[in-house]
C-alpha cells in the first residue's frame, strides 16, 4: 500500500522546515553527547582566539572551518552509534567495528583542526 501524495515543500518553505530539522538535531546531539558539548564550547572560545591568530578572512575561515568539520564528523559518528544500537543492543564485533571507524573518523577531523591550529599559532608567534 502506497503512502497517501504529500505536497512537497518548496522555496523558503522547505528551507524553514531544513532549518528546524537542523536546529533539532544540533540540540538532541547537545543534549546527549558530552563530546559534542565539549567541542561547541572549544568553538565558542575559538571564535575570538581566531580573530587575532588570523593574519585574514581566509586563514580565520580555515581555523573555524576545520572545528565545524569536528562537529560535523561528531553529529555523523552519533547518529552511526544510535542507528547501530537501535540495530542490536547485543554484543556485535561488526558493529563494534563500525562504532570504532566512526569514532576514527572523529579522532582524524581533530587531527587535521590540530595541525592547522598549530601552523596559525606557530605562523603568528614568528616560528
Amino acid at each position: 500500500m502506497t503512502e497517501p501524495h504529500r505536497a512537497r515543500k518548496t522555496g523558503i518553505e522547505r528551507l524553514v522546515h531544513a532549518a528546524r530539522n537542523t536546529g533539532r538535531g544540533l540540540l538532541a546531539c547537545a543534549r546527549s553527547e558530552a563530546a559534542f558539548r565539549q567541542e561547541l564550547a572549544v568553538l565558542a572560545v575559538a571564535l575570538p582566539v581566531a580573530y587575532f591568530v588570523a593574519a585574514n578572512l581566509w586563514r580565520w575561515v580555515a581555523l573555524i572551518g576545520v572545528l565545524l568539520l569536528i562537529l560535523v564528523v561528531e553529529l555523523l559518528n552519533t547518529g552511526l552509534e544510535r542507528l547501530s544500537d537501535e540495530v542490536t543492543r547485543e554484543t556485535n564485533p561488526n558493529i563494534g567495528r563500525i562504532k570504532d571507524m566512526g569514532s576514527a573518523a572523529v579522532g582524524l577531523s581533530i587531527l587535521i583542526a590540530a595541525l592547522v591550529w598549530l601552523a596559525a599559532l606557530a605562523e603568528w608567534l614568528g616560528l
